[in-house]
């Protein structure tokens, strides 16, 4: 008699986005995760908003079992900035996707990530593709309650460079103190920054499979990507689009697919020009203690596969 292998246990904290949506679906459709539930934060977009299309991707997923909570509508001590001009205004723009066919959980995200590891059994990974506030909220406001993380996956930073500005990645920027304080918690954290994101990439051969699927769901992610590829094609000449979020989640389904290297990374907060900046230590200097696992690499081509399968996994 064989057993079954165990599933992680994981909960997602989102703020959908093009790439958020494809995280979702890659995350139901592995069948090495258990999906306990998704939680909203104001980031891409507006919370009603990033809240609303989690509840639309499950409900184009058939899964409107998942619970959704909605979580920090803005940041910790700043205004919120969308990404409008990325993923449009409803955060989601490019295809049409069904309304919801369920309602958020009536107590917030932060209620909902408390009582939700309180009550698990076995520490749960949190894979977060947004901001970090909700994350850092819950550290602050249930320090105890760390002992039920396992693990932290979040898509967000990078080594070299940044995308918003020249030194931030988006998630960062929009919540650094929230940042700070998870970099900082002494939770296991890998970073899925764009030194690996923009490996993981779309094009147009990739929506072609996409297309190809020939059900609702494959033709919802293909227009969903040719807007997302339509902006990187206007603002960076390049007919290729990174699937950030997912990186996060593939990471935790399938161990090995993401190089990581161990380092120390803290958060600036207060630079005019840096503000958001994740600062890796890469001084090959004995005494520095890493904190971070920082992933630096990618296989394309099954990546692409992962997502084509993922999203043919539904009918």
């Amino acid at each position: 008699m064989t057993s079954t292998p165990a599933r992680t246990p994981v909960i997602i904290d989102c703020d959908p986005g093009h790439d958020d949506a494809l995280a979702i679906t890659l995350a139901l459709a592995r069948p090495e995760l258990d999906v306990l539930g998704i939680t909203t934060v104001g980031g891409n977009a507006t919370l009603p908003n990033t809240t609303r299309n989690a509840l639309r991707v499950l409900a184009l997923l058939g899964r409107t079992d998942v619970p959704v909570a909605a979580g920090a509508a803005t940041p910790m001590v700043r205004a919120l900035e969308t990404a409008t001009e990325v993923h449009g205004v409803s955060g989601l723009d490019g295809a049409d996707l069904p309304e919801p066919g369920s309602e958020p959980r009536p107590e917030s995200a932060l209620e909902f990530l408390r009582a939700t590891l309180a009550a698990a059994p076995e520490p749960v990974t949190l894979i977060p593709v947004g901001p970090l506030t909700n994350i850092a909220m819950l550290l602050r406001t249930y320090p105890g309650i760390a002992a039920k993380i396992g693990h932290v996956s979040l898509m967000g930073g990078g080594m070299t460079h940044g995308n918003w500005t020249p030194a931030a990645e988006f998630n960062i920027w929009v919540d650094p103190e929230a940042a700070r304080i998870v970099f900082r918690s002494g939770l296991p954290i890998t970073m899925h920054g764009l030194d690996v994101t923009h490996k993981a990439l779309f094009g147009y051969p990739e929506i072609a499979r996409l297309d190809a699927v020939g059900t609702r769901v494959g033709r919802v992610f293909a227009d969903l990507m040719r807007f997302f590829v339509k902006f990187h094609v206007e603002h960076y000449g390049i007919a290729d689009t990174p699937i950030h979020d997912a990186v996060a989640v593939a990471h935790v389904a399938l161990p090995g697919l993401v190089t990581t290297s161990p380092h120390h990374v803290d958060v600036e907060t207060d630079g005019s020009i840096t503000r958001g900046m994740t600062v890796v230590d890469r001084r090959p200097m004995l005494g520095i203690t890493a904190n971070v696992d920082v992933a630096t690499d990618i296989d394309r081509a099954t990546f692409a596969d992962l997502m084509i399968e993922a999203v043919a996994s539904y009918r």
